[in-house]
């Protein structure tokens, strides 16, 4: 059974009448937690395309690339998509039940949150509105305020690019500690992590932004360190 049938099952579940807590209970175990990984993509991403008061053909397009759907999966993927637009449940149930799947990994959560800046970003406009969604949708999932800032920054034009936040480390902090906290992005981003962390196959291009962003960070921190090095 292909990914797609897998969760139009989980989410026709959940139109019937079953509630997120029997669900998502039956997901809480590898292989099946991918299939909750992309549930909670989808539905938040589809009560938060609602945030800015208009879904739009980039969101759609967006959620497409972040996924990866292939021809023959598209019918599936497109029965989800409307499943989902149905259900009622609130964004905060979804991420409270997300929150629990996920209890203690700080790491899986935080490409949850990637995939929703992504879809976010999609028409070229961070609105108001969805800022505040991500903001109590990161509340929600108990992420530290610094991962939440260092994940809008690689994602948000506009927002501040400090290489410090991206980082999710003080400015004042010796640069072995920095070194210490890109290595350590970087092995959380490799695709195998992301795989053992829950994340579909189909979605691993959600770590080429963060890897970009992280490596630039660090050089931009490296140099500007050498720099003031050499001044003294």
């Amino acid at each position: 059974m292909s990914l797609w049938s897998r969760i139009s099952d989980a989410i026709s579940a959940l139109a019937a009448g079953e509630s997120l807590t029997v669900v998502f209970d039956r997901l809480r175990t590898p292989p099946e937690r991918t299939v909750a990984f992309t549930i909670a993509v989808i539905a938040l991403s589809a009560k938060m395309a609602k945030a800015d008061g208009l879904v739009t053909r980039d969101e759609v397009t967006a959620f497409r690339e972040v996924f990866q759907i292939a021809r023959d999966d598209e019918p599936g993927a497109a029965r989800v998509f409307n499943l989902a637009r149905q259900d009622v449940a609130g964004f905060e149930e979804y991420a409270a039940r997300i929150r629990t799947m996920f209890a203690g990994e700080r790491a899986a959560l935080c490409d949850l949150m990637e995939g929703l800046f992504h879809i976010a970003m999609a028409d070229g406009v961070y609105h108001p509105n969805e800022d505040l969604f991500l903001e109590r949708v990161a509340e929600l999932f108990e992420l530290p305020e610094a991962d939440f800032r260092a994940i809008r920054a690689r994602f948000v034009e506009g927002a501040p690019r400090d290489p410090y936040a991206v980082l999710g480390v003080s400015r004042d902090a010796p640069l072995d500690e920095i070194r210490d906290a890109w290595r350590r992005q970087v092995r959380d981003t490799h695709p195998d992590r992301m795989l053992a962390r829950g994340v579909p196959e189909e979605a691993i291009k959600l770590a080429e932004k963060r890897m970009v962003a992280i490596n630039r960070a660090w050089e931009e921190i490296n140099e500007a360190r050498d720099h003031a090095d050499r001044d003294l």
